[in-house]
């Protein structure tokens, strides 16, 4: 649309995987029409993966944290990440009632890569996020199995990410529209070490009535047909950050933490029946499962206050932006029992933001 989201530039891809070595897979099942069946379907759902890197996770790990802005949710793997600071497995997204069975699957995984583990060494610790996708999704079938999660680790690549209704965003809601996979990146200034800051989204929240674009409170004056402006807000998010500037667990916390800037540019102020979750990590080292050593050295971030301003900055654009790209690359889908969510409908878009608002609203 020709938007520019803050003041930072984007990566090359504008998306997670300008990161080094991260790379994102995703699994997507549009299956049946018609009324709701519930363990049968239609199928609206689907899994995102994002691999920390190409190797082994749980013998390399990475640092990580996790910030928690509305704990309503349902996720795996979360407690050991605030504990120990680092994460060894993929982070896989789905929908709410399926975390049991994706978490398994990268057990799993995680099993074929290293049979140690459970026998000679420690058990492994899946990380699973969730949005509720029920609207337009069967949720009680459960339909992510193990294939579709190793389809989406298969085909986990360094390159550009899609986006929309696609992986664990095929049948999310954002701001009463189409909401789904987003994804963008930004580079910091030389001043501010030229790290690279990444963000993914799966979006699943927002009153339609809030929604905010560049600043212009673009939901007073276009919203679905079907949603009334009083609704409250509900729905989740979860969002990933990556960064290859080298931060430890307490720093990932506070590039986390400011997530919550993004969302809000955007008109959300997080609202009750939310689940909003942040996991950050950093590519800049790896944490060996059994080090040969008892002590290491590795780069830290010496001057904190110098890189964390434009890191800040970093994320709070990442994550606006990511959100934006989730709803304007969605597609109207139809679910079960009819059920529908429109696409952002981009011209009107468009056209509220090129000019003053005046009174009234625009219906789709």
């Amino acid at each position: 649309m020709g938007l520019s989201i803050g003041k930072l530039p984007p990566g090359p891809l504008n998306a997670i995987t300008d990161v080094e070595g991260v790379r994102v897979g995703h699994a997507t099942l549009v299956i049946g029409e018609g009324r709701l069946r519930p363990g049968t379907g239609p199928v609206r759902t689907g899994v995102t993966v994002i691999r920390p890197h190409g190797g082994n996770a749980f013998r390399e790990k990475v640092r990580a944290a996790v910030h928690t802005i509305n704990g309503y949710g349902k996720a795996c793997g979360f407690e050991q990440m605030r504990e120990l600071g680092t994460l060894e497995t993929p982070i896989a997204l789905t929908n709410t009632l399926n975390v049991g069975m994706v978490a398994d699957a990268l057990v799993q995984f995680a099993i074929e890569q290293s049979p140690e583990i459970g026998v000679t060494t420690g058990t492994v610790n899946p990380v699973v996020g969730e949005c509720n996708d029920s609207f337009l999704n069967d949720i009680q079938g459960r339909h992510i199995r193990l294939e579709h999660v190793r389809a989406a680790l298969d085909s986990a690549s360094s390159g550009p990410v899609v986006e929309g209704a696609v992986g664990a965003g095929t049948g999310t809601t954002c701001f009463g529209w189409k909401g789904g996979i987003g994804t963008a990146s930004r580079v910091l200034p030389a001043a501010g070490g030229g790290f690279t800051v990444g963000a993914l989204v799966q979006s699943n929240f927002g009153r339609a009535a809030d929604l905010t674009v560049c600043g212009v409170p673009v939901g007073q004056h276009l919203t679905p047909s079907d949603i009334t402006a009083s609704a409250p807000e509900r729905g989740s998010i979860m969002i990933v950050l990556a960064t290859d500037a080298p931060l430890d667990s307490r720093q990932l916390k506070r590039l986390a933490v400011r997530s919550c800037a993004g969302l809000a540019r955007l008109g959300s102020v997080l609202g009750h029946e939310s689940g909003d979750f942040v996991i950050a990590f950093s590519t800049a080292g790896r944490v060996l499962h059994a080090p040969t050593e008892l002590v290491g050295s590795e780069i830290v971030l010496r001057d904190e206050s110098r890189a964390m301003q434009h890191l800040f900055l970093a994320v709070v654009e990442s994550v606006e932006e990511s959100v934006l790209n989730s709803m304007t690359m969605a597609e109207t889908m139809t679910g079960r029992d009819g059920h529908v969510r429109y696409a952002l409908p981009l011209d009107r878009l468009g056209a509220l933001l090129q000019r003053p608002l005046a009174a009234g609203s625009i219906t789709s």
